[in-house]
């Protein structure tokens, strides 16, 4: 009975193991299957706006400017890419100016999604582009969002009023 039960043992492991490789005779037809997988573009969305508030001469005004988000879809192997931000001087009818260098960008805390790892860098501005968040070691599709806080030292003779910049941040 023991020599029974071991042949139908080894009967029905030979049929799973013929079922998992069921041969291929040279005239079956066959299907090719192919598909693309889309690719996009590297964008960067910012607050159109910031109101930092207001302080007296001799302070330090800062706030948070609101989200900013890089969106990369384009797909890649290995993806990286560089944000950068400049300042223009902050200007306000007439009154001295106060320069850019006057100002700081600190980008916090950065959240990620798929495969990126972002980083960070406090600057003090310029009117040149600096380098404000970096994504690196990226692979598909990643995007990474932050907060920026923009802290502007107000010199102690400046006079009263609203003074604007512009805050330009680009993505490449």
């Amino acid at each position: 009975m023991r020599a029974r039960s071991l042949s139908v043992a080894a009967a029905a492991a030979a049929l799973v193991l013929a079922q998992q490789g069921l041969a291929v005779a040279a005239d079956d037809p066959s299907t090719t299957v192919t598909y693309t997988v889309t690719s996009g573009a590297l964008t960067l969305s910012v607050p159109a706006s910031a109101n930092l508030g207001s302080g007296a001469p001799g302070t330090t005004i800062s706030a948070p400017i609101g989200p900013v988000t890089v969106t990369d879809d384009r797909a890649l192997l290995s993806a990286s890419w560089t944000v950068t931000a400049a300042e223009t001087d902050f200007t306000n009818d007439g009154a001295p100016t106060i320069p850019a260098t006057d100002a700081t960008y600190d980008p916090g805390t950065i959240t990620t999604t798929g495969t990126i790892t972002a980083t960070g860098t406090s600057v003090t501005l310029s009117n040149s582009a600096q380098t404000v968040v970096t994504g690196t070691d990226g692979v598909g599709d990643n995007t990474a969002s932050w907060n920026p806080t923009v802290a502007v030292h107000v010199p102690a003779g400046t006079v009263g009023g609203t003074y604007t910049g512009t805050l330009t941040q680009s993505v490449a």
